[in-house]
């Protein structure tokens, strides 16, 4: 007994779910609704043999077994149909090689028996894709098919790499459906998963009319930062970026990074755009910075701000090469001022690759060679005293006086005892800043002789002109 209703589920590898109810009438006819399940919006990966659908520009080549004389070249005309002596124009636009072998075959079933037809591509049309999102150069692009049908990869290198805030694990490609087929199909690929395990189905190969958006990441991964400016899809490494360093560095301001001049690039001689460059580019960050809260803002395509903090001290302690953040186009590099300074930490930054080379320090008084004297950045205020010569005969050697402009416009002024058995330390043998200023002062006793040679300086004038006369 055949019940009087049933229901076939038929499944296919494509996101559309068919549901046929069948339902046997009293007359024994069959009624059939088809009723399709709601397209989902994100779908699998589609594998390879998929098959690439034909459109106009198409070169292809129609075998047609046992018939030599129908086998040819054919070009898909612009109304994407293939025109055949024989039968007419047969359409072939969004269709794959198979399904097009299959419409010609039964167009010809009319005048041959059981046609065998194969269909292979010869020569496939320019795909014209759009990207937007996370790219340097967002817009339509017409990619040429030689070398065979392009990958996500390539249309990615061709609008100048992704950016450093781009969300790689979740590229959307939007692809179209032939007409009368339902909604946009919307495909999520993982390029992480093709840097970090090798899964070439991630390079997705791409279709005419496909749409890919590449979305900004919420969050910050220094790791995935740094994998990714190693990316042959990331930003070309000889492009120029515009990036702005302000804050503790000796010369703030914006700045320009480029990688390489002329026609003829080595890539093994190229310095990264990284927060290391930025800042050396800037002169050095000043004896004041503080390394551990270093910022750099950046701005993202869709208009937000994207913070990321930097620990260079970790860069120095223990060779953390993550906190040496790869820079793009319109960043900003925020040096702060450290709130206090540790003598010990202060040396070893001072020595650091991203330090200014010397600071410029004044010596005046009595000193053997008086004047602006160059020392190493936070050198103790004793290799001051000796890079000028040290004290002269006159010099008062108990103390000196240090002037110091301090970042916020006021001025400060320490007596210091000097003591040359003294390592660097804040109370007797304090770290020198870029312009401070020491005065050593005359002794006592040469105070009272210049005292007493001022006095008989008008007397030994006149002593002079006696004897000029003989007197």
């Amino acid at each position: 007994m055949i019940p009087r209703s049933r229901s076939l589920h038929l499944v296919r590898q494509s996101t559309l779910v068919l549901i046929v109810t069948a339902t046997y009438l009293s007359s024994g006819v069959v009624q059939a609704r088809v009723q399709p399940n709601p397209v989902p919006t994100l779908t699998s990966i589609p594998s390879e043999d998929d098959g690439y659908l034909l459109d106009a520009g198409d070169r292809v080549r129609i075998d047609f077994f046992s018939v030599p004389e129908f086998t040819n070249d054919y070009q898909v005309l612009p109304n994407g149909t293939v025109n055949f002596p024989q039968v007419g124009a047969v359409l072939v636009r969004g269709r794959t090689l198979k399904q097009a072998a299959a419409t010609i075959s039964a167009r010809f079933d009319a005048i041959l028996t059981r046609p065998v037809v194969t269909v292979s591509l010869t020569g496939a049309r320019p795909v014209t894709v759009a990207i937007a999102g996370e790219v340097n150069r967002p817009g339509s692009y017409a990619v040429p098919a030689e070398g065979g049908i392009p990958r996500l990869t390539r249309v990615l290198q061709l609008a100048e790499g992704v950016t450093q805030s781009a969300d790689i694990d979740r590229v959307q490609i939007r692809r179209p459906r032939p007409f009368g087929q339902g909604a946009d199909e919307l495909i999520t690929v993982s390029l992480g998963q093709l840097l970090q395990t090798g899964d070439v189905r991630q390079d997705l190969r791409l279709r005419d009319g496909d749409s890919i958006l590449i979305p900004t990441s919420s969050n910050v991964d220094l790791n995935a930062m740094r994998q990714l400016a190693a990316a042959n899809f990331a930003t070309t490494a000889t492009r120029p970026i515009k990036i702005a360093v302000v804050g503790e560095v000796n010369r703030p301001g914006p700045y320009t990074l480029a990688q390489a001049s002329g026609g003829q690039v080595n890539p093994s001689t190229l310095q990264a755009n990284s927060v290391t460059r930025a800042i050396q580019t800037a002169g050095g960050i000043t004896q004041t910075a503080d390394v551990r809260n270093i910022q750099v803002r950046r701005m993202t395509q869709s208009g937000a701000i994207q913070t990321i903090n930097v620990d260079f001290w970790k860069l120095l302690a223990s060779g953390d090469l993550r906190q040496d953040v790869p820079l793009q186009e319109g960043d900003t590099i925020e040096i702060p001022t450290a709130t206090s300074l540790n003598d010990q930490e202060a040396t070893r930054i001072a020595a650091a690759s991203f330090s200014t080379n010397q600071i410029n320090i004044n010596v005046v008084g009595e000193v053997g060679r008086p004047g602006t004297v160059a020392i190493s950045p936070n050198a103790p205020l004793n290799q001051g005293l000796l890079a000028a010569g040290g004290f002269n005969d006159r010099a008062r050697k108990g103390s000196v006086t240090l002037i110091r402009l301090n970042p916020n416009g006021t001025v400060t002024k320490r007596d210091i005892s000097v003591d040359f058995a003294q390592g660097l330390n804040e109370q007797n043998n304090p770290a020198l800043r870029n312009n401070d200023t020491l005065v050593v002062r005359k002794s006592a006793l040469a105070g009272i002789s210049t005292t007493i040679g001022a006095i008989l300086s008008p007397f030994s004038s006149l002593l002079g002109v006696f004897r000029l006369f003989g007197l």
